[in-house]
């Protein structure tokens, strides 16, 4: 429990706060009215408590500074909270002061009075040496009340005089207070001693007493009186603990609002040069009652099959404490444990909803059957209370919903000898799906593929039995087993409304064979090896893979002679055989278990076949015609001689030691054509990017190491890998680390590496550097390292037509796109 004080000033203008003389206790989560911690009103008038309840639900407990539990002027008081056992629950202190004190003060609320006077203290007066008159000082006739003078006895005027004892003053419910330097006297609005009187026209209840204090044989008197305006008018309903604001209340069982404000008027006045009184009024204004009827508002969306209902608008100080169905009466609690959605919201402007959810299967929605649609009913009464003071009001509301009776959509279909045909059939009118054909939504482009046809009660598709929607279920000697799925779906939750399989066997020549001994057959992917890549499938032979593949099929086309094809003999006929599998690596691999295809070819061999054939002279010799292409080279350094990881451009320039070995790797890019290659014509190193700068080091001419220094320079074989399809594209060199001398003590620390490449005709060399690369190697030594840049270029060079292509080439440790043309 937390609990917070906050002490008030005269120049706090906010409603709660405007009494200069109180102080507030701020506590939340607890009833406001709880019989363990709201005082009596008798009690509360005397002391001059009372409680508020703020738009926002807090409720705060106000105290004036001289309340009954007061110590001196400079508050510091101890408040318990005791529970309903007895115990204490909470403990909290506050101080508070006010220093700015009149002589007299009073304060007017609509719950009690109190005037509050300044008694004569021993030093409150500085008597004069010489006696002012025979008669003494008047002053002197003012006896100071010291801590010795205790009060007797009170006299109200009524005004005839009643005289009572202190105590007895009490047990009435009178406030009487000597605090300090000053004495308070309290009492409610309504009490037997208070008169009214008519003041300029304004009817006022008036306290007027004279407290007796005695002091062994000396007696005095302090009197003080108080005059506050009589409450006037007042507000129908029920509200005990209110606060300034919009308020809830219940009027003729109607539910009302009022606006209330609680001013405070404040005056000062002066009789003589020692005497102030400062007088505060506070009284509350309330707006006549403004009916303010419920709104149910109905948003259920009959689809949906549930009933949403809205109820509102109102303030904060409402809650729903319950929700009655027929005979059925629900806590909020139970609502949702029963499946029931009930929610409250609060806007910006602290109006207050209240939101419910019941879908039309519970037992409390009552339904009505007809020939095509249904009719659901709920009847309800929001139970609400309206705090702080837990008043009950109801408000009723029905629900009605009409809903069409559903009819789903329906798939159908058969088959011929190399199509599907679906048939979707429409349910009823606005019920909305999407077609799935395999695993692919049915879009624009899709059913044009697949002859989409549709009227007002169905759509067609007609799905061949290739098509990647189908899947291959077996596959026989002649026959294909396909199956199709279609599935419905309903928008936005992708829910199924429909399931469809269509499994069916289709014809197929999986085998050819040709007069001329060709023979062809297709391997087709199963959907139980999801796993298998047709492209890896091979005939006997591992070198003869397919001639098109996909990720579904595999065609092959070979020869008796060719691929590991076997022959034998029978009467009349030979039998040529071979047969479709995966390799035993690849199996193992790809962990996928699959069954050889096996191919059988018959021919007759007592059969003759007449050919007829004609021959024609060619009209004009075949000839290449000049283009130009682009292509594009990339040069680039590898970590080590495995050739698997290169530096990435952002590495440059690197850093070796002087003998380190660098790995040096060109490659033609983009070009799957291996009957061209590509070799090394020259290869050199400088100090700056200019390629024609010197000093200038030779490390390959005319495509060997440079016979100077050959061991510098050492060729790498490339092989087939992952990477490499085609070797002879692409060449490797190693190089040592050296470094340009600029005289005995300083060695330069950049180079720069150029290289002008030749494309050469693989399957006719003709000579020159693309007859070959050399092999060389030497060895180096390690020492200081190096940083280096990294440049490849390529020069035009003349040839002769139709033999050569050399390619002028510059760039910077990247990819490069080059123009060149026959020569």
């Amino acid at each position: 429990m937390y609990i917070y004080f906050t002490c008030t000033h005269t120049q706090v203008l906010c409603l709660f706060f405007v009494l200069p003389h109180y102080f507030n206790l701020v506590k939340n989560n607890f009833l406001p009215d709880d019989p363990a911690f709201l005082p009596m009103p008798e009690f509360a008038a005397q002391c001059g408590f009372r409680f508020r309840t703020d738009p926002q639900g807090k409720n705060k407990f106000y105290g004036p500074i001289q309340h009954c539990f007061v110590e001196n002027e400079v508050i510091k008081r101890n408040f318990l909270y005791w529970n309903e056992f007895g115990e204490v629950a909470f403990y909290g202190n506050g101080t508070c002061s006010y220093p700015k004190w009149s002589s007299r003060e009073i304060i007017c609320d609509p719950g009690f009075m109190e005037v509050s006077v300044k008694r004569a203290a021993p030093n409150d007066y500085d008597l004069p040496a010489q006696q002012l008159t025979k008669f003494g000082d008047p002053r002197r006739a003012a006896e100071p009340l010291g801590p010795e003078f205790h009060m007797v006895s009170m006299v109200f005027y009524t005004p005839e005089e009643t005289i009572m004892k202190v105590a007895e003053a009490q047990e009435r419910g009178y406030r009487i207070g000597n605090i300090g330097s000053r004495l308070v006297i309290r009492s409610s609005q309504t009490a037997p001693e208070t008169y009214s009187k008519d003041v300029a026209g304004v009817s006022m209840n008036v306290l007027e007493t004279t407290t007796v204090f005695e002091k062994k044989w000396l007696a005095t008197r302090v009197n003080a009186a108080a005059a506050c305006p009589k409450p006037e008018g007042k507000v129908c309903g029920n509200k005990k603990n209110s606060h300034s604001g919009q308020l809830s209340y219940l009027h003729n069982d109607q539910y009302s609002t009022s606006y209330i404000i609680e001013p405070m008027l404040e005056l000062l006045w002066t009789e003589d040069v020692t005497e102030d009184t400062r007088y505060k009024v506070l009284f509350p204004i309330a707006t006549p009652l403004k009916d303010q009827p419920p709104q149910v508002i109905d948003n259920t969306v009959p689809e949906e099959r549930v009933f949403k209902v809205l109820l509102g608008y109102f303030l904060s100080d409402v809650a729903l404490e319950s929700i009655t169905f027929g005979d059925e009466v629900l806590s909020i609690q139970d609502c949702r444990t029963r499946g029931f959605n009930v929610l409250e919201h609060i806007s910006l402007n602290s109006s207050k909803v209240f939101t419910l959810e019941v879908p039309f299967t519970d037992r409390v929605v009552q339904q009505m059957k007809g020939t095509v649609s249904t009719v659901y009913t709920l009847a309800l009464t929001f139970g609400l209370l309206v705090l702080p003071d837990y008043t009950p009001f109801s408000y009723s509301a029905y629900l009605e919903a009409k809903t069409e009776d559903i009819v789903p959509p329906s798939v159908s279909g058969g088959c011929d000898s190399a199509n599907f045909f679906i048939f979707v059939k429409y349910g009823s009118p606005g019920f909305s799906f999407h077609t799935i054909v395999g695993k692919r939504a049915l879009t624009r482009s899709l059913s044009q593929d697949y002859s989409f046809m549709e009227n007002s009660t169905h759509l067609s598709l007609v799905v061949p039995s290739t098509a990647p929607d189908v899947a291959i279920e077996a596959v026989k000697s002649s026959s294909i087993k396909a199956r199709l799925d279609v599935s419905l779906r309903k928008p936005g939750s992708y829910a199924v409304v429909e399931e469809f399989t269509l499994a069916c066997n289709f014809p197929s020549a999986l085998t050819e064979c040709f007069p001329n001994g060709t023979m062809t057959a297709l391997a087709v992917k199963l959907e139980s090896v999801p796993n298998l890549n047709p492209s890896q499938l091979t005939l006997r032979d591992p070198s003869c893979g397919p001639n098109y593949s996909d990720d579904r099929y595999a065609f092959f086309v070979f020869t008796g002679n060719s691929c590991g094809t076997t022959r034998r003999f029978f009467q009349n006929v030979m039998l040529y055989e071979n047969e479709i599998s995966l390799p035993d690596e690849l199996e193992v691999a790809t962990q996928s278990k699959t069954e050889a295809i096996k191919i059988s070819c018959y021919y007759d061999t007592n059969t003759t076949h007449a050919v007829a054939f004609n021959t024609r002279p060619r009209r004009s010799e075949p000839y290449a015609e000049n283009a130009n292409g682009g292509l594009q080279v990339a040069m680039r350094i590898a970590s080590d001689d495995s050739y698997s990881t290169f530096y990435r451009p952002e590495d440059y320039p690197l850093a070796k030691y002087l003998s380190q070995p660098m790995y040096f790797e060109v490659e033609l890019m983009r070009s799957l054509n291996s009957q061209v290659s590509l070799e090394l014509e020259n290869c050199w190193a400088t100090q700056n990017e200019d390629r024609t700068s010197t000093p200038r080091w030779n490390l390959i001419i005319n495509g060997c190491a440079n016979p100077v220094d050959s061991s510098q320079v050492v060729f790498h074989p490339v092989w087939v890998d992952d990477r490499v399809q085609h070797p002879s594209l692409v060449k490797r060199f190693e190089v040592q680390m050296f470094a340009f001398a600029e005289n005995k003590d300083h060695l330069n620390n950049r180079i720069y590496v150029h290289c002008d490449v030749v494309i050469c005709d693989a399957r006719n060399p003709l000579g020159g550097v693309c007859a070959g690369q050399c092999s060389q190697q030497a060895q180096g030594t390690k020492g200081k390292t190096l940083k280096i840049l990294y440049y490849l270029t390529l020069k035009q060079a003349q040839g002769t037509k139709g033999k050569t292509l050399k390619i002028l080439y510059y760039c910077i440790g990247c990819f490069f796109k080059v123009y060149f043309g026959m020569l």
